[in-house]
């Protein structure tokens, strides 16, 4: 039998030294998706991720999934899709579309964990400020993009989907510039899959990943400078 924690408004998060070993990470649950409950989540290195029909499910898995942004790898097909600039790039133009279409997408058949509950408490923490998106158009039409939570000086990569051909990754090439910009040191991947794999992501122990995180805490991005940045990039 499996003895998790369960929080309400007020109990902290466990330390995630006492999460499962299987299945990898699952630390505790219960609690509200709410903006201070997530911030302070993230802050910690902890996130959440449960199925339709299940209670909310926090996790910290060990090996943790990074994307070292010298590790990113652009392909040639990548990187002449960036030279030709068939696309215009926007950041936080629209972003609940974006975490609309990436809660549309079936992952292997099995449907999507990103449930309406997610995705309002997502919305909310966007409006806070926390979250944000990157949108891949192809005129007026939205052909891809991907959306993820600051935490400090890092960026923790949530969803990405496509509608066209490369176009999630034309989203990553996009973000992984502007981190570079601010010297951010990777992007936080949660759990490694092949396709993040493909594009540069390895594994790193998670008492490494949550020492790097916590010394990120006291830094800040700049979004204004985003901004800036992927107009001039992207126009």
């Amino acid at each position: 039998m499996i003895r998790l924690p369960q929080l309400n408004d007020e109990k902290l998060f466990p330390d995630p030294s006492r999460a499962l070993v299987e299945p990898n990470g699952l630390l505790a649950f219960g609690g509200k998706l709410s903006i201070a409950r997530l911030t302070e989540a993230y802050s910690k290195g902890i996130f959440p991720w449960f199925s339709p029909g299940e209670p909310i499910l926090w996790w910290s898995p060990n090996p943790r999934g990074i994307l070292p942004l010298e590790h990113f790898y652009c392909s040639s097909k990548l990187a002449k899709l960036v030279r030709q600039g068939r696309f215009k790039v926007t950041l936080n133009h629209a972003y609940d579309d974006v975490i609309d279409a990436c809660a549309s997408i079936s992952r292997n058949g099995s449907g999507t964990w990103i449930t309406a509950e997610m995705i309002q408490a997502y919305k909310d923490l966007h409006l806070a400020g926390h979250a944000h998106s990157i949108e891949v158009w192809q005129n007026d039409a939205l052909v891809g993009g991907l959306y993820g939570v600051v935490s400090g000086k890092l960026f923790c990569g949530e969803s990405m989907f496509h509608r066209l051909t490369d176009c999630s990754k034309l989203a990553m090439y996009y973000l992984v510039d502007l981190l570079k910009a601010e010297e951010a040191p990777f992007i936080d991947c949660q759990m490694l899959n092949p396709h993040l794999q493909s594009l540069g992501c390895i594994e790193t122990p998670r008492r490494d990943f949550l020492d790097k995180l916590a010394m990120l805490q006291s830094q800040s991005f700049s979004i204004d400078c985003w901004k800036a940045r992927i107009l001039s990039q992207s126009s």
